[in-house]
């Protein structure tokens, strides 16, 4: 398999390119032990099992120890599958076009997953990537299916769709949700879940929005006392 010369979209053509940077270090923790003791953030709490935040969408207690471990795992899983399928593919020959389809449909998949493991585990600047496993599910869920449909308008490529863009994107509808619930390890009812992640966001921003509206009301009434 040729090496891309040039990346698109940050994807990259050679799956060993992607294995190296995979593995996840604590010194690589966006909010590590030391920088939350320092720190001075009201959302972020401290109790006996140590720092935990209060989740935005569902008011749910997570811990920083306990979601750096879950991405670790994650993306040692991710490892593993790549490699899976980079075995699996070596395996094909060229005339076998359907199982290189689903193969490569099965790569993007995971590597859309492992890139955002890296990007959340990395961010030390937005505490919303501090999450409940199933809603970081459903956010890579949802990730995976916006390059979908990308790939399928034409408004996004990927240097591993081969001769057959189609069958491949196909194969990314038919298959990301059990693939991503494999790797996640989740039943089938956590991905049934997102309208509420979704519906809970949703809420949550008409309500800053009204008080946004408050606020600029309640400047114009002083305003206008002021004159």
């Amino acid at each position: 398999m040729a090496v891309a010369k040039t990346e698109v979209m940050a994807y990259t053509q050679n799956i060993d390119q992607l294995l190296p940077a995979a593995p996840l270090s604590e010194r690589e923790r966006g909010f590590s032990p030391k920088r939350l003791a320092n720190q001075s953030e009201p959302k972020v709490k401290k109790d006996e099992r140590g720092y935990f935040i209060l989740t935005l969408s569902e008011n749910l207690k997570v811990y920083f120890e306990d979601y750096y471990q879950f991405l670790e795992m994650l993306a040692a899983r991710c490892v593993a599958e790549l490699e899976r399928v980079r075995a699996a593919r070596e395996a094909c020959t060229d005339d076998h076009y359907e199982s290189l389809s689903y193969y490569r449909a099965r790569r993007i998949i995971v590597e859309v997953l492992l890139k955002n493991i890296r990007s959340f585990y990395t961010d030390r600047h937005n505490l919303g990537v501090i999450m409940t496993p199933w809603c970081f599910g459903t956010v890579i869920l949802e990730k995976v299916e916006m390059l979908r449909d990308r790939i399928s308008r034409g408004d996004a490529t990927h240097p591993d769709l081969g001769d057959y863009p189609y069958d491949v994107v196909r194969y990314m509808d038919e298959i990301h949700g059990r693939v991503l619930m494999d790797i996640f390890d989740f039943p089938p009812k956590a991905f049934a879940m997102r309208w509420q992640y979704t519906e809970l966001i949703r809420r949550y921003s008409d309500v800053l929005g009204n008080v946004a509206t408050t606020l600029q009301n309640i400047l114009n009434l002083v305003k206008s006392y002021g004159q």
